[in-house]
Order: structure tokens, then C-alpha cells, then sequence
């Protein structure tokens, strides 16, 4: 399955992101997944799932039991013999780099992955729950898997994956950006007026859950 890239995201760097925590107390990032959004997507301009990258990550503290329970399903068994943070920060701050960090209530994965990147800060940052409020004034719920209800969206090239995975989530976060800015006939000055998490734009714009 390929998603077209909209108009009003034509030649910006963007990535669209999530991730999973331990449930501890500073949250530690258990799971990483991040969808690069740009001229890289092959000579259609279309987005594939197979664009995605994604890690397991083993916490210095365990998953707390809640969280493995109610929210993504991962255990302290998934992660062991995976690698430490500080094994992968540098492939996914590279991966992050100067791009517009696209998320569903965004402000989650901004302030975990800049506490665990203290020198990453992106350009911008898009949130997803702030669009579809303002696209969908009368939805029932914001939450990303009843808005995935709501816009009845494929999510068939998900396979292997359940709701508040990384990568299952990131894809849906994809999904509802392309289906809310058609929804809202929105260009990028339209998009960034409603959609940027505040606090979040860096001096210079750039040109062109639970845990």
C-alpha cells in the first residue's frame, strides 16, 4: 500500500513518529518508529510502509506491568538482549536530523525524545490531535484509534502489529495527516496555523500516550 504525498507537504522534510515507554517515572523510550516524509519516498513521490524503521529498545529500569498490560502489549521478555539507548541514539537522532516532527499529541514525543536527545530540537513540530480538532470540530473522541474509526482508514498495510505499537501507530499518525489536510483543503501556511504544537517553532522556520 502507497500513500501519496499531499500538495501541501510538497518539498518539506518531515517525519512522522512514536514511541512506547516503560511506564517508569523519568519514562524511558522502549520502542522508536519513525516515517520519513520527503523527496526519498521512491520516483512516484508515494509513501510506503517499507519507508518505516523501528527499534526495541531495552530500558535501564523494567517496564512497569500496567503499561505492558493496557497500553502496547510489550513486555520486559520482548526487549531483553535488545539494545540500550545509548546504543541507538546517534542512528535515530540522525534519522530525526532537522526534519518537522509530525505526531499525535505531539507533545509527548517532543519532550521524551528531547530529554533523551538534548541536542535535537526540530524546526517544528506538527500535532496531529491539534488538526483533527480543528478539521473535525465534531468528532467524539480525539484519541488516534477512535479517529481512525472516524475517518475509516486502511490500515491493511499494517500487518503483525496492534494498536499503540510504534509502528502501527506512527502509520495511523501518517494516515490521518494525509486524510485531514484533503479533509481541510489545507496548505502548508494553513497547516502549520493550526496544526503546530506551541512552544515548539525554533527561531528560524524552515523554508518551503500513556506511558
Amino acid at each position: 500500500m502507497t500513500t501519496p504525498v499531499p500538495a501541501a507537504l510538497a518539498e518539506r522534510e518531515l517525519i512522522v513518529v512514536d514511541v512506547e515507554g516503560n511506564g517508569q517515572t523519568p519514562p524511558e523510550i522502549i520502542e522508536f518508529a519513525g516515517l520519513l516524509i520527503d523527496g526519498s519516498n521512491g520516483a512516484d513521490g508515494a509513501v510506503r510502509i517499507e519507508d518505516m524503521r523501528s527499534w526495541l529498545i531495552r530500558p535501564q529500569k523494567p517496564i512497569a506491568s500496567m503499561v505492558t498490560r493496557r497500553v502496547h502489549g510489550i513486555s520486559n521478555a520482548d526487549v531483553d538482549g535488545c539494545p540500550p539507548w545509548s546504543q541507538v541514539a546517534l542512528e535515530i537522532a540522525e534519522l530525526l536530523g532537522s526534519r518537522i516532527l509530525v505526531a499525535h499529541g505531539a507533545h509527548v514525543e517532543y519532550r521524551v525524545l528531547g530529554a533523551h536527545l538534548p541536542a535535537w530540537r526540530p524546526p517544528l513540530v506538527l500535532d496531529t490531535l491539534r488538526l483533527a480538532k480543528h478539521v473535525w470540530s465534531d468528532a467524539a473522541s480525539y484519541s488516534l484509534d477512535k479517529l481512525v474509526e472516524h475517518a475509516r482508514l486502511d490500515l491493511t498495510a499494517v500487518t503483525g502489529q496492534r494498536p499503540h505499537r510504534a509502528g502501527y501507530d506512527t502509520w495511523c499518525a501518517w494516515q490521518l495527516l494525509v486524510t485531514l489536510i484533503n479533509d481541510g483543503a489545507l496548505d502548508w501556511p494553513g497547516l502549520v496555523k493550526v496544526a503546530t504544537l506551541p512552544g515548539s517553532t525554533a527561531s528560524t522556520e524552515p523554508e518551503g500516550g500513556l506511558w
